[in-house]
């Protein structure tokens, strides 16, 4: 077990099925005490049995990650039922997939609303306790934020425009919350898992098997985030990793490619001139950075 785990207290979302499933459970093996969110009420309770059933503590609560009201009383059930939140895995996700030429307004805002503002709320509930919690004690405090982003949100996905750009945004605010956050003592990163789930098992693929290992259990996804919130990881903030299988990678922020200077003023003319020959040959759509990684 990782050291000072023991009787901190996590919220899950989306923790019904999948990977909030099994970062529940391995939160509660690392002795910590787990509110199982998820919007429907049986899978939640079925996580919260497991756990029980086990020896762990856990309670249920159903309820949509992005409603401002229901995500603040998420944040009170925690500190009301065990005395405090020290660790918040944002995890709750929906898929509504379509080319984007094909998009209906609906679809847009449905996965929008559920990842990005759905993050965004649970992340400003619980950053607002956590700073009122660091002004009391007056210093910091322990607070852990992980994160659900996608390759998708790093590479983009031509049939899902909406997907891609939601975990992207999630990205972008897990870095603003671990620069705004770590004087108060919270930690803020951001995940990009492959798994088997509920949402990937229509892609195919996500059955893959190396002897007995099960390459995309969402099992392999939950060390990494049981790590991430522990006190073993108080220097790990602002950080993205892709985690599936035996396999965790670091990412860096974006790089440079090239840099072009002009000697006087830019024209359209002098930056055709520099441009239009670098991008000869290349493709016209990046494929991914990842490469050298995966």
């Amino acid at each position: 077990m990782l050291e000072g785990m023991q009787g901190k207290v996590a919220i899950v979302t989306g923790a019904g099925r999948g990977l909030g499933r099994a970062e529940s459970l391995e939160l509660a093996r690392q002795g910590v005490r787990v509110i199982v969110n998820d919007f429907e009420a049986g899978p939640a309770d079925e996580v919260v049995a497991e756990i029980k059933a086990a020896g762990g503590e856990a309670t249920a609560h159903t309820g949509d990650v992005a409603d401002w009201d229901t995500a603040k009383a998420m944040i009170s059930l925690a500190a009301n039922t065990y005395g405090s939140l020290d660790i918040l895995i944002n995890n709750a996700g929906i898929l509504r997939d379509r080319m984007i030429f094909n998009m209906s307004e609906e679809e847009w805002d449905s996965v929008i609303r559920v990842h990005l503002k759905g993050h965004f709320c649970m992340m400003r509930h619980a950053a607002e306790y956590w700073r009122d919690k660091s002004k009391a004690a007056d210093g910091p405090i322990y607070g852990r934020i992980v994160n659900t982003s996608s390759e998708a949100g790093l590479l983009g996905s031509a049939g899902q425009p909406n997907y891609s750009a939601a975990k992207g945004g999630i990205i972008q605010l897990t870095l603003g919350a671990a620069q705004a956050l770590g004087r108060y003592g919270v930690n803020a990163n951001a995940i990009a898992p492959r798994a088997l789930t509920r949402m990937t098992e229509q892609l195919g693929g996500f059955d893959t098997k190396d002897g007995d290992f099960e390459v995309f259990a969402p099992e392999n996804v939950s060390p990494l985030v049981a790590y991430l919130s522990s006190p073993q990881a108080a220097k790990v903030s602002g950080q993205v990793f892709v985690v599936w299988g035996r396999q965790v990678t670091v990412l860096e922020g974006p790089g440079t490619d090239q840099q072009f200077e002009t000697p006087d003023h830019w024209t359209p003319e002098n930056v055709d001139e520099s441009l239009t020959p670098f991008y000869e040959g290349r493709k016209p759509v990046r494929q991914g950075f990842l490469s050298r990684h995966t």
